[in-house]
C-alpha cells in the first residue's frame, strides 16, 4: 500500500494532507508540536488574514521573490478557491481595506481548526514527533527517520516545514537542513516582515504609542516603498502594519542605507497644514509652544516634534518665527529616522530565502533532484508582501504539492 508522508502541520502541510487524503489510502503526518497549525493561529493579530481579494493577476505584483515560479501553483488553487474552501468548511470569510480577507469571526481559531479537520481524515495518522533525516535511495524518497530512531517508509515525501521565523510556532528552519542534506540549494535566509530597529533613541520615550492614518516612506538610493496605514514606536524603533509591509523592501543592506520618512498629516498638504498650525497658535497665542500642539498630536509626541523642529520648548507661540512654523510643518510632514536594522529573524512574520526555485518542478513542487520529494510554503524561496498573500502561497503550493504527490 502507497504511503505518503508530509512533514510540517502548518497551513501548507496540512493542505496537502487533506488533498492527499482524498487520493491516498494511508497518509502520514509528522508534527513535533502538539497543536497543528499553530503559527495559522496567531497570524493577523489572532484574527488570520487568510488571503487577499486582488485578481489573481495582482498576486504577482506583491510577490518580490521568484514571483513567476509560482504561476501554476496560484492558478490551480486561486484566492477565490481559498474563500470557497474556507466557506465550505463552516468559516465565512469578509473583505477589508487593501482586499484583506479574515473570518467573519475574526477569530484565527476558526481558520486553523477548519484546516486541521480537513487534513486529519480517517485514512491519515498522525505521529508527534520530529524529522532526523530523508531516506534517499538511487535518488527516490523512500522514507523518513525520526528523532527516536524509528523509521517511516513512504513513496512520496512533502516537506512543509516553514521558515525561521516565530520558532515558537515550530518553525525552527529543521527544513532547510533535510533539504540540503537531499542535495538541495537553500538561498541566504533573511528575515521579512519584521519590525524595524532605529538609531534614533526617542522612538524608546514613545514605546506603546500607536499612530494611525500616517504615510510611511521607504529611502535607500532613490524612494523604494510608501503606503498609508497604522504604525507603532517600540523599545527599539517602530513596527505596526505599515512598518512590516516596508520591511520586505529593504532587501539590500550591503549595498545601502536606508531612511524613514513618516508624514504625521498625509490629508492636509503642506500650505492647509501651516493654516491649521496657524489657527491653533491664535487660539492658544499666549501659551507656550509645547501645551499649544495637543489638538493636532498625541501629547507624547509633541516634545519630540518640537526638539526636531528646533523650536525651544518654552517659547510663547505668539513670538514663534514663520521659519520655526515651516520648520515645524517640515517635521509633521516628514518625521525621519534612521534605520540601524532589523529585528532578530525569529521575529519576522516570514523567512525570504528558502530552498532554490531552479531544483523544484514549478507545475508539481516536485524535487528536480530527489524522486518523489515535493516542497510546500515558506521553506521554499518566495515570499510576499503582507495581506493575505504569503498565506495564500502556503495554500497554493501545498495544493499543488498534494494533487501530485
Amino acid at each position: 500500500m502507497d504511503t505518503v508522508i508530509v512533514i510540517g502541520g502548518g497551513a501548507a502541510g496540512l493542505m496537502a494532507c487533506g488533498v492527499l487524503s482524498k487520493r491516498h489510502e494511508k497518509v502520514v503526518l509528522i508534527e513535533h508540536n502538539s497543536l497543528l497549525a499553530k503559527k495559522v493561529r496567531i497570524t493577523g493579530k489572532g484574527r488570520c488574514n487568510i488571503t487577499n481579494d486582488a485578481d489573481i493577476s495582482e498576486f504577482f505584483q506583491n510577490i518580490p521573490t521568484n514571483p513567476k515560479f509560482l504561476y501554476s501553483a496560484l492558478y490551480s488553487f486561486t484566492n477565490e478557491d481559498t474563500k470557497r474552501f474556507f466557506e465550505d468548511m463552516g468559516v465565512p470569510v469578509k473583505t477589508e481595506r487593501g482586499g484583506r480577507i479574515f473570518p467573519v469571526s475574526d477569530n484565527a481559531n476558526d481558520a486553523a481548526e477548519a484546516l486541521v479537520r480537513w487534513a486529519l481524515q480517517k485514512n491519515v495518522r498522525r505521529i508527534k514527533a520530529s524529522a532526523d533525516r530523508l531516506l534517499i535511495d538511487e535518488g527516490h524518497i523512500c522514507g523518513v527517520q525520526l528523532s527516536d530512531g524509528r523509521k517511516m517508509e513512504g513513496e512520496s515525501l512533502v516537506l512543509a516545514t516553514g521558515g525561521m521565523s516565530y520558532p515558537l510556532t515550530g518553525s525552527d528552519g529543521s527544513g532547510y537542513r533535510l533539504a540540503r542534506e537531499a542535495g538541495h540549494t537553500v538561498t541566504p535566509l533573511k528575515p521579512s516582515l519584521i519590525p524595524i530597529e532605529t538609531k534614533e533613541t526617542w522612538p524608546h520615550e514613545l514605546a506603546g504609542l500607536s499612530l494611525r492614518n500616517i504615510s510611511l516612506r521607504v529611502y535607500g538610493r532613490k524612494k523604494v516603498y510608501e503606503d498609508f496605514g497604522e504604525m507603532l514606536f517600540t523599545h527599539f524603533g517602530v513596527s505596526g502594519p505599515v512598518v512590516l509591509s516596508a520591511s520586505a523592501h529593504m532587501r539590500r543592506f550591503d549595498k545601502e542605507e536606508y531612511s524613514l520618512e513618516i508624514d504625521l498629516k498625509p490629508a492636509l498638504a503642506e500650505d492647509k497644514l501651516d493654516r491649521r498650525i496657524l489657527r491653533d497658535f491664535e487660539k492658544y497665542s499666549n501659551k507656550q509652544i509645547k501645551n499649544s500642539l495637543d489638538e493636532l498630536l498625541p501629547k507624547a509626541l509633541v516634545p519630540v516634534v518640537i526638539e526636531l523642529a528646533k523650536i525651544p520648548p518654552d517659547k510663547a507661540v505668539n513670538s514663534v518665527t514663520k521659519e520655526e512654523r515651516h520648520r515645524l510643518v517640515t517635521v509633521l510632514k516628514a518625521l525621519p529616522l534612521t534605520v540601524r536594522g532589523f529585528r532578530p529573524i525569529k521575529e519576522a512574520i516570514i523567512t525570504a530565502g528558502g530552498v532554490s526555485v531552479k531544483e523544484i518542478d514549478p507545475s508539481t513542487m516536485e524535487s528536480k533532484i530527489v524522486r518523489g520529494l515535493y516542497f510546500a510554503g515558506e521553506i521554499i524561496d518566495v515570499d510576499a508582501y503582507t495581506g493575505g498573500y504569503n498565506l495564500q502561497i502556503a495554500f497554493s503550493t501545498g495544493h499543488l504539492a498534494g494533487e501530485n504527490a
